[in-house]
């Protein structure tokens, strides 16, 4: 019986502490979603009525130049050459115009070097057309830069011909990445 009178209060005890399951996570992996937006799609996305259309046609116009979308970069350097400050300025001009377009630059290296040095390199190309881009008037929150190392070559032949247009940022906008 006495037993009985300490285990009673014991359990009691044991039961208020219960706790309810937590409820499952929004996100339980803990990985942010990066994933663009198309345009036309949800109400977070682009409004196409917000984009000039003339603008949308000059990216795929060959006769201008914003349809230029590369930027290239000496061997193991990530400096942008003079010879590209027009196209830089093009696309800044673009992006502050068209603020609901996003821009995603992809950095690349040619082959030589580990991979590791070659996701690094790629990355501060990226990084530096992005630092270009913003100091002309394009928002932070438009432009993403990531680096494909030497992953998608543009070129596969072993020579400084092949090489050099491996070493460069490509510029996406959105719909296009």
């Amino acid at each position: 019986m006495r037993r009985t009178l300490i285990a009673a209060p014991l359990i009691l005890l044991l039961a208020a502490c219960g706790s309810q399951p937590p409820a499952p996570e929004q996100n339980p992996s803990g990985v942010e979603n990066r994933e663009p937006k198309a345009i036309g799609g949800d109400a977070e996305s682009v409004n196409r009525d917000a984009i000039d259309p003339y603008a949308l046609e000059a990216l795929k116009d060959p006769k201008s130049i914003l349809a230029k979308r590369s930027i290239y970069f000496d061997y193991d350097q990530y400096v942008i050459k003079p010879e590209f400050q027009p196209l830089i300025d093009a696309h800044a001009k673009f992006l502050v115009k068209n603020s609901k377009i996003k821009m995603l630059i992809q950095g690349n290296a040619d082959e030589r070097g580990s991979r590791e040095y070659n996701l690094a390199l790629g990355q501060k190309r990226a990084e530096a057309v992005k630092r270009a881009l913003g100091m002309l008037g394009a928002r932070e929150e438009q432009i993403e830069s990531v680096s494909l190392g030497e992953e998608k070559p543009r070129c596969t032949d072993h020579s400084d011909e092949c090489w050099a247009q491996n070493r460069r940022g490509d510029v996406l906008y959105t719909g296009e990445f």
